[in-house]
């Protein structure tokens, strides 16, 4: 049987989360990935399991000073910080699928320039925001996308708000 090794990234996001629910520490990237991953970007972390969402954590700007460094927090986050669901437990790791998007700098946008499978939203009314990252399950039009996110937000669907737009590179 052949064995499939996941990205470098996904593999660090995994061993994260396996070091903080075993011994509730958090690991430091080896210097081959804050090397190769050195930039700082915006990342989230989602978590499946039995193909549905277990966990998806992440920053839409860079709050650490690489890549790499910001994926072993926001895998964390996502393992046993989603105030959607109860943390991870070790035991159920094995069943996990783990992929990891690294954003693009967000930019202004309008409804006419976003894509739903191409570009995640953000959308900002005041100190309310709402991200929706592309690709998403399900969300196959512009204004699924942008209500959607108005919602996680707590933006009214009639209301206005500013529309940014970004990319990801997904690894799985």
């Amino acid at each position: 049987m052949v064995s499939l090794k996941s990205h470098p990234l996904v593999e660090l996001a995994l061993q994260a989360i396996r070091e903080y629910l075993e011994n509730r520490t958090l690991i430091r990237p080896a210097t081959e990935l804050l090397e190769a991953y050195s930039a700082p970007a915006g990342v989230f972390v989602s978590l499946k399991k039995d193909g549905q969402l277990r966990g998806c954590v992440g920053t839409y700007r860079p709050e650490r000073e690489t890549v790499a460094e910001e994926v072993v927090h926001n895998a964390i986050a996502s393992a046993v910080r989603d105030p959607r669901f109860s943390p991870l437990h070790l035991r159920e790791l094995e069943a996990i699928e783990c992929s990891v998007d690294v954003l693009s700098p967000p930019e202004p946008t309008a409804p006419g320039k976003l894509d739903p499978y191409r570009y995640g939203v953000i959308v900002v009314q005041g100190t309310r925001r709402g991200l929706l990252l592309p690709d998403v399950e399900g969300i196959r039009s512009v204004e699924a996308q942008i209500r959607i996110a108005k919602e996680k937000a707590g933006i009214s669907v009639d209301e206005a708000c500013q529309l940014f737009r970004f990319q990801v590179q997904r690894y799985r």
